[in-house]
């Protein structure tokens, strides 16, 4: 399954990461005062998808 089952996660991984960022872009735009904090937990939020994404990708690439 290799290669396509890293090209799988590394698409779902960045629609993940496109709908967040849209989310939080739109709570900033609603409400500017919290920026700070959807900022911070976006980022989290990014870091572990990616997280998840990564070892997806070696786990289709080792078997």
């Amino acid at each position: 399954m290799g290669p396509i089952g890293a090209s799988i996660a590394v698409i779902g991984a960045a629609a993940g990461i496109s709908i967040l960022a849209s989310a939080a872009l739109n709570g900033m735009a609603r409400q500017p005062e919290v920026a700070g904090k959807l900022q911070t937990a976006m980022i989290i939020a990014g870091a572990l998808i990616e997280g998840v994404a990564l070892f997806a990708v070696v786990v289709c690439l080792l078997k």
